[in-house]
C-alpha cells in the first residue's frame, strides 16, 4: 500500500462533512496532503506515548535489580480516534483543525499508569517529574479532592520533546496514575456513561458513588496492612 494511501485510511473516521471542505474533496491532491499531514502529526504523538513509556519500564527495571518493591502493576497508552479529537473540538466549540487540536486538546495522547497503592501513585509521579526533560503542564489530584461522581484518579498534563531528523517537537501527554481498584471503577462508569444510550438512573449513581467510596477505603486498608508486612521483616 502507497504512503498516500495509508494517510488517506488513517482519517477515515472522521465524518467528512465536519473536517474536509468542498474544495478538498474536488481537489484529491489536497486531500492528500492533509490526510498525510494528519498521520505525521499522530506519528509524533504516538512517539511521545512510546517515550513515557521507555521511561516508566526503566523505573520498573531499577526497581527490580535494586530489589525494591515495584510501584507500577501496568502500563497502558493509547491515541484519540479521529472522530474523538473532532467531537471534543467541536464540543468545546472550538475550530476542527490540525493548529487547533494542537493547541487546545491536552489528552490526544494518553498514558495510564496502574499502582498497586495509594502512595506508589505519588511516587511515581515524583520520579517522572524529577526527570529533566518532562515539564509538568497541569495537574489535577482527584484522589485527594475524588469528582462528584467518586472518580478517583491523579491527573497530569506533561510536554516532553520529540526528536526528528530535523526537527523537534514539544509535545502533550495526559497521565493518569490510579490504583487497581479505582481502574476497575472507573472502566465500570465509563462504559455506563458513553457504552450506553439511556441516561443512568439516579439510583446507579448513588450505587457507583458507594462503591467508589468502599473502593477508597479498601485501598487505604490495604495499604495499611502492606505497610505492617513490611514492618515485620
Amino acid at each position: 500500500m502507497k504512503i498516500d494511501e495509508l494517510a488517506a485510511e488513517s482519517v477515515t473516521e472522521i465524518e467528512l462533512p465536519k473536517v474536509i471542505s468542498n474544495d478538498l474533496l474536488s481537489n484529491p491532491d489536497n486531500f492528500y496532503k492533509m490526510a498525510f499531514e494528519f498521520q505525521q502529526i499522530m506519528m509524533v504523538y504516538e512517539s511521545a506515548t512510546k517515550q513515557i513509556e521507555t521511561k516508566l519500564d526503566i523505573l520498573n527495571k531499577e526497581n527490580k535489580v535494586s530489589g525494591r518493591r515495584n510501584p507500577i502493576e501496568t502500563v497502558k497508552s493509547r491515541i484519540k480516534s479521529p472522530q474523538s479529537i473532532a467531537s471534543k473540538l467541536e464540543k468545546k466549540k472550538l475550530p476542527v483543525s490540525f493548529d487547533s487540536m494542537i493547541e487546545n486538546l491536552h489528552d490526544i495522547a494518553g498514558v495510564r499508569v496502574i499502582c498497586p497503592y495509594i502512595s506508589d501513585i505519588y511516587s511515581v509521579r515524583d520520579m517522572l517529574l524529577k526527570q529533566p526533560d518532562i515539564t509538568l503542564l497541569e495537574e489535577k489530584d482527584y484522589i485527594k479532592n475524588p469528582k462528584e461522581s467518586g472518580y478517583r484518579s491523579l491527573h497530569l498534563v506533561i510536554e516532553v520533546p520529540v526528536y526528528l531528523s530535523e526537527t523537534t517537537h514539544h509535545v502533550k501527554v495526559e497521565i493518569q496514575l490510579r490504583t487497581i481498584a479505582m481502574d476497575f471503577w472507573a472502566s465500570l462508569e465509563h462504559e455506563l456513561h458513553y457504552k450506553t444510550n439511556t441516561k443512568v438512573p439516579e439510583s446507579v449513581r448513588r450505587e457507583l458513588f458507594r462503591v467508589a467510596e468502599t473502593i477508597a477505603m479498601t485501598d487505604r486498608e490495604m495499604e495499611e496492612i502492606a505497610i505492617e508486612l513490611q514492618n515485620l521483616d
